[in-house]
């Protein structure tokens, strides 16, 4: 039994005449007549009772016409899903983020542009920390990654620098560097005058090149930062600094946070050691259609002005 067959039962059975359904199917009748008695043959029952007017469905044949339309229309879903997951327009991928990356501004719009383009795939969210996440997509765990510096750099993945932006310190609101300005523009402090703080950084092993970077800033403009509190998450560090426990530096689009509370501040030191990039990962022998859709898609989102 082909699904030819069934077609061809089906449309004798909506013209309930054989030449009727002949003309509608685009073939002669004879052949229409015999391919249904083959079918009637391996089923071992009629489909039909014929008459000089046309024909009719036994008992046998109502049954069957309700199930062989159910089995055509379960064929032609899974042929369209099937080519739409063939194209990328259906199916699910898992995305890890970083707190600290999902701040800025470029990440809700590659999601907002990717859930309108493709809204039949089904994107799922994991957090973790640049270290969790590496280790997560080299793994298969994950399809693609948002991080700030890599932590390490395993030769099945590939890293694409999507944007850049400054580092900015952060001080508790009413720190001794802080001076009244009646300017609102963001006050610039130099990183030498810093050697006595202390600093809340990120762990080592999360965050390994921002967390170095800033470390060896530190060293180029004389000392070694004190570092009195490593946590898991970037947006603990502003907490913490709000509360007084210390200062640390955060990429410039995480300034929103506790604004009340904390001062953000421009950092005059090695400009090339206080930048904090957003780089998309994904494996380099990637070749889902869905996945490469996204990343497609957050590249030429990433490119846009904002």
């Amino acid at each position: 039994m082909e699904l030819r067959h069934l077609r061809y039962f089906v449309v004798v059975a909506e013209e309930q005449h054989f030449t009727r359904a002949a003309e509608r199917l685009g073939m002669q009748q004879p052949p229409l007549s015999q391919q249904i008695r083959a079918l009637e043959t391996e089923l071992g029952f009629d489909l039909f009772r014929r008459h000089p007017k046309g024909a009719d469905l036994t008992a046998g044949g109502t049954v069957f016409l309700k199930e062989a339309r159910a089995i055509l229309a379960g064929v032609e879903t899974a042929a369209r899903r099937a080519a739409q997951a063939a194209d990328g327009s259906e199916g699910m991928i898992s995305v890890g983020v970083t707190s600290s990356s999902v701040a800025h501004p470029v990440f809700p719009d590659i999601l907002r542009a990717y859930r309108e383009r493709y809204p039949n795939v089904t994107l799922n969210l994991n957090e973790g920390n640049a270290a969790e996440l590496t280790d997560a997509i080299e793994t298969g765990k994950i399809d693609a990654i948002f991080l700030r510096q890599p932590v390490r750099k395993p030769p099945r993945l590939l890293f694409h620098q999507l944007l850049e932006e400054e580092m900015l310190l952060v001080l508790p609101a009413r720190h001794r560097l802080l001076t009244k300005r009646a300017s609102k523009a963001m006050p610039t402090i130099a990183l030498s005058v810093l050697a006595d703080e202390d600093f809340i950084l990120v762990r080592k092993h999360g965050a390994q090149g921002m967390y170095s970077n800033l470390v060896l800033a530190c060293e180029q403009v004389g000392f070694t930062p004190r570092i009195v509190h490593e946590i898991d998450r970037m947006l603990t560090n502003i907490s913490l600094v709000a509360a007084g426990a210390g200062i640390s530096a955060v990429p410039a689009s995480m300034r929103e946070f506790h604004k009340e509370r904390v001062a953000y501040c421009r950092i005059r030191g090695p400009r090339a050691l206080l930048v904090a990039p957003i780089n998309l990962v994904h494996r380099i022998d990637e070749t889902a259609p869905a996945v490469v859709n996204f990343l497609a898609l957050a590249k030429q989102v990433s490119k846009q002005p904002r």
